[in-house]
Parts: structure tokens; sequence; C-alpha cells
């Protein structure tokens, strides 16, 4: 049960995927859980840091979400001025596919992105 608990939005990312077509779950659930899903894969996944270290490769230390770097403080603003720096776009673009749970991470986040507004754009049409 606690190996569970690291992984709970891949768990919700499954479970919104073969429920969220049929729309039994009504869209404000729906828009609810792809939120969660998306900050999970964000702010909480279980990834490698992949921030650049002094010697110019890819950091290996565990690291929690794609946008949040290891125990190192430099890390950490380094991964999340990636995201908010424009011009840096390319290099937070060529750390998302580093690893395969980066990878996972990554497009996990594009899908609930993509269906979050989805859902919000059908809930709005379909009253």
């Amino acid at each position: 049960m606690r190996g569970l608990r690291k992984y709970w939005g891949y768990l919700l990312f499954f479970a919104l995927i073969t429920t969220a077509w049929t729309w039994k779950l009504g869209p404000a659930v729906l828009v609810a859980g792809w939120a969660l899903v998306m900050a999970y894969f964000l702010f909480q996944a279980p990834v490698y840091c992949g921030a650049d270290t002094r010697a110019g490769q890819l950091c290996r230390n565990n690291s929690s979400g794609i946008l949040m770097g290891c125990s190192y403080r430099q890390h950490k603003w380094q991964k999340l001025k990636l995201a908010f720096v424009p011009r840096r776009w390319r290099e937070l673009n060529k750390g998302l596919w580093v690893s395969g749970s980066k990878i996972l991470a990554t497009l996990g986040a594009i899908v609930a992105i993509v269906s979050g507004v989805v859902s919000t754009t059908l809930a709005v049409v379909k009253p």
C-alpha cells in the first residue's frame, strides 16, 4: 500500500481515461479529475531531476514532478526557470524526453491538459 501512495496520479489517470468519454461522472468531476492529474504529473510524479550539472551532464537524482528539481536548490530554480523563461523552453523540451519515467509523466500531463480542455469545452456546449 505504501508504494501505491506514490503513484496515485497514474491510477486516477487510468480511471479517468476509462470513464471520461462516457460522461457518467459529469463535467465538473472530469475537469477536477484532470486538473488533479495534471498537477500530479507536473509537481509530484517520481522522475529523475534532469537538470544540467556543472560537468554538463543531466542530474540523475530523484525528483518530484516534471517541473521540480531534486534536493539541490539550484536544480529546483533551474527547472522552474526553464518553464517560465520563453527562450529556455527548448532546453525544457529536451529534458522532458530523457528517461522512461519522464516520458510517461510528460505524455500524461499532455493528455490531462487536452482532456481537461475538451471536458470543459463540452461541459459548456452541452448543458
